[in-house]
Protein backbone atom coordinates (compact mmCIF):
# COMPACT_ATOMS: atom_id res chain seq x y z
CA UNK A 1 0.00 0.00 0.00
CA UNK A 2 1.25 3.09 -1.12
CA UNK A 3 2.26 6.07 1.86
CA UNK A 4 2.85 9.33 0.82
CA UNK A 5 6.34 10.01 0.63
CA UNK A 6 8.98 12.08 2.79
CA UNK A 7 13.06 12.93 2.12
CA UNK A 8 14.73 9.83 2.78
CA UNK A 9 17.79 11.75 2.96
CA UNK A 10 18.85 15.04 5.05
CA UNK A 11 19.40 17.65 2.72
CA UNK A 12 22.74 17.82 2.21
CA UNK A 13 23.52 21.66 3.67
CA UNK A 14 21.17 20.48 6.71
CA UNK A 15 24.09 18.56 7.91
CA UNK A 16 25.88 19.97 11.30
CA UNK A 17 27.61 18.58 13.91
CA UNK A 18 28.94 21.72 15.57
CA UNK A 19 27.91 23.30 18.93
CA UNK A 20 27.59 27.46 18.09
CA UNK A 21 28.34 28.03 21.39
CA UNK A 22 25.96 31.10 20.87
CA UNK A 23 26.89 31.23 24.44
CA UNK A 24 30.74 32.00 23.89
CA UNK A 25 30.16 35.04 21.33
CA UNK A 26 30.22 37.15 24.52
CA UNK A 27 33.05 35.26 25.97
CA UNK A 28 36.06 36.52 24.58
CA UNK A 29 38.72 35.57 27.31
CA UNK A 30 37.23 32.09 26.71
CA UNK A 31 37.43 32.29 23.05
CA UNK A 32 40.81 33.90 23.11
CA UNK A 33 42.07 31.06 25.49
CA UNK A 34 41.55 28.17 23.46
CA UNK A 35 42.58 30.61 19.96
CA UNK A 36 46.16 28.79 19.87
CA UNK A 37 44.96 25.28 19.07
CA UNK A 38 41.86 26.57 17.00
CA UNK A 39 41.02 26.05 13.17
CA UNK A 40 39.97 28.21 10.47
CA UNK A 41 37.90 27.94 7.86
CA UNK A 42 39.61 30.55 4.90
CA UNK A 43 36.64 31.74 2.15
CA UNK A 44 38.49 33.59 -1.02
CA UNK A 45 36.20 36.23 -2.42
CA UNK A 46 34.02 34.26 -4.55
CA UNK A 47 33.11 32.27 -1.69
CA UNK A 48 35.77 29.07 -2.35
CA UNK A 49 37.54 27.06 0.52
CA UNK A 50 40.35 25.14 0.11
CA UNK A 51 40.15 20.92 0.24
CA UNK A 52 42.89 18.39 -0.28
CA UNK A 53 42.06 16.57 -4.10
CA UNK A 54 39.50 14.04 -3.41
CA UNK A 55 39.12 14.80 0.02
CA UNK A 56 35.52 14.82 1.79
CA UNK A 57 36.97 17.62 4.93
CA UNK A 58 38.09 21.18 4.39
CA UNK A 59 41.51 21.89 4.49
CA UNK A 60 41.32 24.00 7.71
CA UNK A 61 44.42 25.97 8.26
CA UNK A 62 46.08 26.63 12.46
CA UNK A 63 44.27 29.35 14.03
CA UNK A 64 47.93 30.65 15.38
CA UNK A 65 49.20 31.20 11.70
CA UNK A 66 47.17 34.22 11.85
CA UNK A 67 48.65 36.01 14.81
CA UNK A 68 48.12 35.28 18.49
CA UNK A 69 44.76 36.35 18.56
CA UNK A 70 41.33 36.69 16.32
CA UNK A 71 41.86 38.72 13.89
CA UNK A 72 39.51 42.04 13.74
CA UNK A 73 37.55 39.79 10.54
CA UNK A 74 37.66 36.25 11.98
CA UNK A 75 34.32 34.69 12.91
CA UNK A 76 33.83 32.15 15.29
CA UNK A 77 31.42 29.27 14.03
CA UNK A 78 31.35 27.09 16.92
CA UNK A 79 32.94 24.35 18.45
CA UNK A 80 33.24 20.22 18.00
CA UNK A 81 35.12 17.79 19.91
CA UNK A 82 36.61 20.25 22.19
CA UNK A 83 38.13 22.19 18.99
CA UNK A 84 37.19 26.02 18.16
CA UNK A 85 36.76 26.71 14.58
CA UNK A 86 36.32 30.25 12.84
CA UNK A 87 36.43 31.63 9.36
CA UNK A 88 38.61 34.52 7.69
CA UNK A 89 38.64 35.56 4.14
CA UNK A 90 42.10 34.54 2.45
CA UNK A 91 43.13 32.77 -0.71
CA UNK A 92 45.30 30.30 -2.55
CA UNK A 93 48.89 31.05 -1.74
CA UNK A 94 51.63 30.68 -4.42
CA UNK A 95 51.18 30.13 -8.11
CA UNK A 96 47.58 28.35 -8.70
CA UNK A 97 46.53 26.51 -11.58
CA UNK A 98 43.19 25.27 -12.35
CA UNK A 99 41.43 22.32 -12.77
CA UNK A 100 38.35 21.31 -13.89
CA UNK A 101 35.32 19.71 -11.79
CA UNK A 102 31.32 19.66 -11.35
CA UNK A 103 30.19 22.68 -10.39
CA UNK A 104 26.42 23.92 -9.72
CA UNK A 105 23.95 21.47 -10.97
CA UNK A 106 26.63 19.26 -12.32
CA UNK A 107 28.05 21.68 -15.25
CA UNK A 108 31.77 21.55 -15.64
CA UNK A 109 33.74 24.57 -13.94
CA UNK A 110 37.35 25.40 -13.76
CA UNK A 111 38.72 25.78 -9.93
CA UNK A 112 41.57 27.16 -8.52
CA UNK A 113 44.79 24.39 -7.39
CA UNK A 114 47.46 25.30 -5.44
CA UNK A 115 49.31 23.25 -3.13
CA UNK A 116 47.74 20.07 -3.66
CA UNK A 117 44.80 22.02 -2.56
CA UNK A 118 41.29 22.66 -4.78
CA UNK A 119 39.07 25.66 -3.72
CA UNK A 120 35.64 24.49 -4.23
CA UNK A 121 32.40 26.27 -4.06
CA UNK A 122 29.60 25.33 -1.57
CA UNK A 123 27.03 24.12 -4.32
CA UNK A 124 29.24 22.49 -6.50
CA UNK A 125 30.98 20.40 -3.43
CA UNK A 126 29.00 20.55 -0.43
CA UNK A 127 27.52 16.74 -1.04
CA UNK A 128 30.92 15.61 -1.00
CA UNK A 129 31.79 16.56 2.23
CA UNK A 130 31.27 15.12 5.90
CA UNK A 131 28.84 16.45 7.92
CA UNK A 132 31.01 18.74 10.20
CA UNK A 133 32.65 20.20 6.78
CA UNK A 134 29.40 20.97 5.29
CA UNK A 135 28.18 22.19 8.31
CA UNK A 136 30.98 24.94 8.60
CA UNK A 137 31.09 25.44 4.85
CA UNK A 138 27.36 26.25 5.13
CA UNK A 139 27.29 28.93 8.19
CA UNK A 140 30.75 30.68 6.64
CA UNK A 141 29.44 31.38 3.79
CA UNK A 142 25.98 32.72 5.57
CA UNK A 143 28.09 35.01 7.65
CA UNK A 144 29.87 36.30 4.58
CA UNK A 145 26.78 37.41 2.52
CA UNK A 146 26.00 39.00 5.55
CA UNK A 147 28.52 41.20 6.09
CA UNK A 148 28.94 42.20 2.82
CA UNK A 149 25.59 43.48 2.98
CA UNK A 150 25.07 44.73 6.11
CA UNK A 151 28.55 47.26 6.01
CA UNK A 152 26.07 50.30 6.82
CA UNK A 153 23.79 50.88 9.07
CA UNK A 154 20.17 51.14 8.25
CA UNK A 155 19.22 54.21 10.66
CA UNK A 156 21.88 56.76 9.92
CA UNK A 157 24.28 55.12 7.38
CA UNK A 158 27.43 55.05 9.14
CA UNK A 159 29.99 52.54 8.82
CA UNK A 160 29.26 49.37 10.91
CA UNK A 161 31.55 46.97 12.80
CA UNK A 162 31.64 43.53 13.78
CA UNK A 163 30.87 42.64 17.24
CA UNK A 164 30.37 39.28 18.85
CA UNK A 165 33.22 37.61 17.14
CA UNK A 166 31.15 38.02 13.88
CA UNK A 167 27.38 37.49 15.00
CA UNK A 168 26.49 40.72 15.16
CA UNK A 169 26.96 44.39 13.83
CA UNK A 170 27.41 48.10 15.63
CA UNK A 171 27.25 51.09 14.45
CA UNK A 172 29.93 53.69 14.57
CA UNK A 173 27.49 56.36 14.68
CA UNK A 174 24.37 55.70 16.78
CA UNK A 175 25.24 52.11 18.17
CA UNK A 176 22.41 50.24 16.86
CA UNK A 177 23.02 46.37 16.47
CA UNK A 178 22.25 44.36 13.30
CA UNK A 179 22.16 40.72 13.44
CA UNK A 180 22.17 38.16 10.50
CA UNK A 181 18.84 37.78 9.21
CA UNK A 182 17.66 34.89 6.98
CA UNK A 183 15.26 35.05 4.73
CA UNK A 184 12.35 31.94 4.38
CA UNK A 185 11.55 30.68 0.68
CA UNK A 186 8.92 28.10 -0.07
CA UNK A 187 10.01 25.03 -2.05
CA UNK A 188 7.06 22.86 -3.36
CA UNK A 189 7.36 19.46 -5.01
CA UNK A 190 3.66 19.53 -7.13
CA UNK A 191 2.45 16.42 -8.07
CA UNK A 192 -0.40 14.75 -9.85
CA UNK A 193 -3.90 13.51 -8.16
CA UNK A 194 -3.03 9.79 -9.34
CA UNK A 195 -3.11 8.12 -6.23
CA UNK A 196 -1.41 9.10 -3.17
CA UNK A 197 2.08 10.22 -4.36
CA UNK A 198 0.59 11.22 -8.46
CA UNK A 199 2.04 9.97 -11.54
CA UNK A 200 3.51 12.46 -12.58
CA UNK A 201 5.53 16.01 -11.34
CA UNK A 202 5.36 19.47 -11.97
CA UNK A 203 8.65 21.20 -13.61
CA UNK A 204 9.96 24.51 -14.91
CA UNK A 205 12.72 26.38 -16.08
CA UNK A 206 13.37 30.31 -15.57
CA UNK A 207 14.59 31.72 -18.78
CA UNK A 208 17.99 32.41 -17.37
CA UNK A 209 19.31 28.85 -16.86
CA UNK A 210 21.03 26.97 -19.53
CA UNK A 211 19.37 24.93 -21.81
CA UNK A 212 17.86 22.39 -20.24
CA UNK A 213 17.93 23.03 -16.25
CA UNK A 214 14.49 22.27 -14.68
CA UNK A 215 13.59 22.51 -11.26
CA UNK A 216 10.28 22.42 -8.70
CA UNK A 217 8.52 25.63 -8.00
CA UNK A 218 9.98 28.28 -5.35
CA UNK A 219 9.45 31.59 -4.32
CA UNK A 220 10.40 33.73 -1.22
CA UNK A 221 7.47 34.34 1.88
CA UNK A 222 6.02 37.97 1.82
CA UNK A 223 5.05 39.90 5.04
CA UNK A 224 2.85 39.07 7.28
CA UNK A 225 2.44 35.69 4.80
CA UNK A 226 2.04 31.68 6.36
CA UNK A 227 4.21 29.30 4.72
CA UNK A 228 1.67 27.04 3.01
CA UNK A 229 -0.55 30.52 1.77
CA UNK A 230 2.61 31.59 0.34
CA UNK A 231 2.74 28.10 -1.57
CA UNK A 232 -0.18 28.71 -2.87
CA UNK A 233 0.14 31.90 -4.27
CA UNK A 234 3.65 31.24 -5.00
CA UNK A 235 2.11 28.36 -7.70
CA UNK A 236 -0.50 29.57 -8.76
CA UNK A 237 1.28 32.89 -9.76
CA UNK A 238 4.47 31.28 -11.62
CA UNK A 239 2.58 28.84 -13.47
CA UNK A 240 -1.19 29.40 -12.91
CA UNK A 241 -1.82 25.74 -11.30
CA UNK A 242 -4.14 25.43 -8.19
CA UNK A 243 -3.02 23.15 -5.44
CA UNK A 244 -4.24 21.50 -2.49
CA UNK A 245 -3.01 19.06 -0.02
CA UNK A 246 0.00 21.33 0.93
CA UNK A 247 2.54 19.27 3.19
CA UNK A 248 5.90 20.34 5.06
CA UNK A 249 9.08 17.92 3.94
CA UNK A 250 11.69 19.47 5.66
CA UNK A 251 14.03 22.23 4.98
CA UNK A 252 17.65 23.54 4.46
CA UNK A 253 19.60 26.61 4.42
CA UNK A 254 20.75 27.95 1.01
CA UNK A 255 22.83 31.03 2.06
CA UNK A 256 22.93 32.37 -1.87
CA UNK A 257 22.90 34.77 -0.24
CA UNK A 258 20.93 34.29 2.98
CA UNK A 259 17.22 32.17 2.73
CA UNK A 260 15.87 29.24 4.47
CA UNK A 261 14.62 26.72 1.82
CA UNK A 262 11.25 25.34 3.45
CA UNK A 263 10.32 22.18 0.95
CA UNK A 264 6.67 21.13 0.78
CA UNK A 265 4.52 18.59 -1.77
CA UNK A 266 1.20 19.44 -2.94
CA UNK A 267 -1.48 18.20 -5.60
CA UNK A 268 -2.90 19.96 -8.67
CA UNK A 269 -4.67 18.39 -12.03
CA UNK A 270 -2.59 18.10 -14.00
CA UNK A 271 -5.09 18.24 -16.72
CA UNK A 272 -5.79 21.51 -16.91
CA UNK A 273 -3.07 24.29 -19.04
CA UNK A 274 -0.43 25.69 -17.13
CA UNK A 275 0.20 29.48 -17.60
CA UNK A 276 3.93 30.52 -17.26
CA UNK A 277 4.52 33.92 -15.77
CA UNK A 278 6.24 36.30 -18.09
CA UNK A 279 9.73 36.97 -17.55
CA UNK A 280 9.75 34.68 -14.78
CA UNK A 281 8.58 31.09 -16.31
CA UNK A 282 9.90 30.22 -19.63
CA UNK A 283 8.85 26.49 -19.72
CA UNK A 284 6.66 24.52 -17.56
CA UNK A 285 5.55 20.90 -17.75
CA UNK A 286 4.40 17.59 -16.17
CA UNK A 287 7.47 14.86 -16.12
CA UNK A 288 6.17 11.23 -15.23
CA UNK A 289 7.95 9.25 -12.59
CA UNK A 290 9.45 6.92 -15.43
CA UNK A 291 11.22 9.73 -17.25
CA UNK A 292 12.63 11.13 -13.72
CA UNK A 293 13.72 8.18 -12.56
CA UNK A 294 15.82 7.91 -16.18
CA UNK A 295 16.81 11.06 -15.10
CA UNK A 296 18.57 10.38 -12.60
CA UNK A 297 19.93 7.18 -13.59
CA UNK A 298 21.74 9.19 -16.34
CA UNK A 299 22.86 11.86 -13.90
CA UNK A 300 26.50 12.21 -12.52
CA UNK A 301 27.32 15.31 -11.08
CA UNK A 302 31.27 14.34 -10.98
CA UNK A 303 31.11 13.97 -14.75
CA UNK A 304 28.81 16.53 -15.71
CA UNK A 305 25.24 16.94 -16.64
CA UNK A 306 23.62 15.01 -19.26
CA UNK A 307 20.10 15.70 -20.16
CA UNK A 308 17.32 12.80 -20.50
CA UNK A 309 15.12 13.19 -22.90
CA UNK A 310 10.95 13.97 -22.10
CA UNK A 311 8.59 12.15 -23.91
CA UNK A 312 8.40 12.80 -27.31
CA UNK A 313 11.96 14.55 -27.60
CA UNK A 314 9.99 17.85 -26.57
CA UNK A 315 11.96 18.66 -23.87
CA UNK A 316 15.45 17.50 -22.08
CA UNK A 317 16.14 17.40 -18.13
CA UNK A 318 18.63 18.37 -16.40
CA UNK A 319 17.84 17.93 -12.38
CA UNK A 320 18.80 20.13 -9.73
CA UNK A 321 22.64 19.44 -8.08
CA UNK A 322 23.47 17.69 -5.50
CA UNK A 323 23.51 19.93 -2.81
CA UNK A 324 20.09 21.38 -3.17
CA UNK A 325 17.60 20.19 -1.59
CA UNK A 326 14.91 20.29 -4.72
CA UNK A 327 17.29 17.34 -5.45
CA UNK A 328 16.35 15.01 -2.31
CA UNK A 329 12.96 16.09 -2.66
CA UNK A 330 12.55 14.82 -6.06
CA UNK A 331 14.05 11.77 -5.69
CA UNK A 332 12.20 11.08 -2.59
CA UNK A 333 9.31 11.43 -4.59
CA UNK A 334 10.83 9.59 -8.09
CA UNK A 335 11.56 6.70 -5.32
CA UNK A 336 8.37 6.63 -4.14
CA UNK A 337 4.61 4.27 -5.19
CA UNK A 338 1.87 5.99 -6.98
Amino acid sequence: MSVPFTLGDLPTLSRSTVDRQEGLRTNPSRLLAKWPDARVVLLDDTGRTPVAEGAATLAFRKAVDFGPEPPPDAVFLGEWQDVDFWSLPGGPSGEADTVKMAGSWGFVEEVPRAGGEVWVDLRGYGDLLDDTSAGLFTTAQALRFWRRQAKFCTRCGQPTELVQFGWASKCTGCGREEYPRTDPAVICLVHSQEGVNGSHVLLARQPIWPAGRYSVLAGFVEAGEALESCVVREIREEVGASVSDVRYLGSQPWPFPRSIMLGFTARADRSLPLVPADGEIEEALWVSREEVREAFANSSSREGARPTPIAGGAAEIILPGNSSIARVMLKAWADAEE
